[in-house]
């Protein structure tokens, strides 16, 4: 077979059709206007409170997750998307949460020298899991920390704060559950209490429970396995373990969360699986999303910098998975899925395209947000594309208009007649016809 042969053959063959990695899914235009409504309002509470935008990497060195998150951890032991760099052989992982790079960012830079820092991220993160309701492998999260505050004041705002959220977004059905981890030493106590009474009850734990007896005896407490609840039940509390320090900080949030008025449920089973963890952790759980209700889980992580390589730093945070966030906005909201669009331009005919261009400009430089019409068509079918772009004003040019320096505005949204507008006072007409008042001076 002759080369021109083969390269017919391999021409003639049909592209292969690409589609999104399992897992990992578009956010198409319609869903978008829903994620910018959403990440507006979140943006303005946390600014409310005075939490500051930061960006770390979406790649890391994979002993960032190793050493901040836990070698034991199901995170790092199968979920993590890492890599070998072929150009000089690091191993780099996809983020697969937001606070340990924060951490990373706040010894690198010194962030906490002159002063504690409320920082907050938001965008995707990575996690080879099974895809399941609300929960993708590439998901995008809100992630909020205060960095370098010690007392139960400000454990206590993330909580108010977050049930300030939840009115705002019409959420009257999130309930809060609290507890206190304690210190380091309270828990290695309660830990070797724990792996005691598990050993003593070997013959009842599954399978998962004897993989973490000896390096995660905590997350058993948290099984899911209903033949194991009533044993994680009666294992020995961390309550019992706590010294006077700890109880003092936990009534003190409690103290403050009762002032505010905030209802929480008080779990002992509510635990974090790493050292570094203590003191102070919640969830926020709904029934809406079936089983997997938490919308929301956070805690003080007083140990984490300092693992990491930096000073002994208090710290405290949540995150939120804001597919799951979006889902319940949208079944309580249901906001509009149109664009905020004040003006769709119509034109047609030789030597208009030119002047609708720089009319459209001029609109936009006085605040309006515009489309102007491309691809030409009949005034009938631009007119259909108007009306389906949200927008609340056709302004139409044609011939005519083009020779007497005039404009044809329709209200899209309301029943009336056409307005021939001048061009040379166009901004300040739109204005009066959509807010029916002139600009003020």
């Amino acid at each position: 077979m002759s080369t021109a042969d083969n390269a017919d053959n391999t021409s003639s063959k049909k592209p292969v059709k690409l589609q999104a990695v399992k897992g990992m899914n578009d956010v198409l235009p319609v869903a978008g206007i829903h994620w910018e409504n959403l990440e507006m309002l979140l943006r303005e509470w946390l600014s409310a409170y005075g939490y500051r935008l930061i960006k770390t990497p979406v790649l890391e060195n994979t002993a960032l997750f190793r050493r901040g998150i836990g070698e034991v951890t199901d995170i790092v032991e199968k979920e993590m998307f890492s890599f070998v760099d072929r150009l000089n052989g690091d191993e780099l992982t996809l983020r697969p949460e937001f606070t340990a790079g924060i951490a990373r960012a706040t010894i690198e830079h010194n962030l906490t020298y002159a002063a504690p820092q409320r920082v907050y991220s938001m965008g995707p993160v990575f996690r080879h899991e099974r895809p399941q309701r609300g929960r993708y492998r590439q998901f995008h999260q809100l992630d909020v920390e205060a960095l370098g505050f010690s007392g139960p004041d400000i454990d206590a705002e993330l909580i108010v704060m977050l049930s300030r959220l939840w009115r705002e977004m019409g959420l009257d059905d999130v309930r809060l559950e609290i507890n206190c981890l304690g210190e380091a030493s309270e828990r290695l106590a309660h830990r070797q209490a724990l792996i005691a009474y598990f050993e003593a009850n070997a013959d009842q734990l599954d399978e998962d429970a004897k993989r973490r007896l000896h390096s995660n005896p905590l997350r058993i407490l948290d099984t899911k396995n209903p033949a194991m609840q009533e044993l994680a039940n009666k294992a020995p509390r961390l309550s019992e373990f706590l010294g006077d320090e700890s109880r003092a900080h936990y009534e003190g949030v409690k103290s403050l969360l009762n002032d505010a008025g905030i209802q929480y449920i008080e779990n002992p089973r509510l635990v974090r699986g790493l050292d570094y963890y203590n003191l102070t952790v919640f969830e926020w759980i709904t029934d809406r999303l079936g089983a997997q209700g938490t919308i929301c889980g956070g805690g003080r992580y007083d140990g984490l910098i300092e693992v990491l390589g930096g000073k002994p730093t208090p710290a405290i945070g949540f995150a939120i998975g804001l597919e799951r966030l979006l889902e319940l906005y949208l079944e309580v909201n249901q906001p509009d899925d149109m664009p905020d669009l004040d003006i769709y331009v119509v034109h047609q005919g030789e030597g208009t395209a030119r002047r609708a261009f720089s009319l459209a400009e001029e609109l936009r430089d006085a605040g309006f947000a515009v489309v102007l019409h491309a691809g030409g068509g009949s005034f009938k079918s631009q007119m259909k594309k108007a009306d389906v772009s949200g927008a609340s004003m056709a302004l139409i040019l044609g011939e005519n208009e083009l020779a007497n320096g005039t404009v044809m505005a329709k209200l899209l949204r309301e029943e009336s007649s056409q307005h021939e507008l001048k061009q040379d006072e166009l901004a300040d007409a739109v204005f009066q016809l959509l807010y029916g008042e002139g600009e003020e001076d």
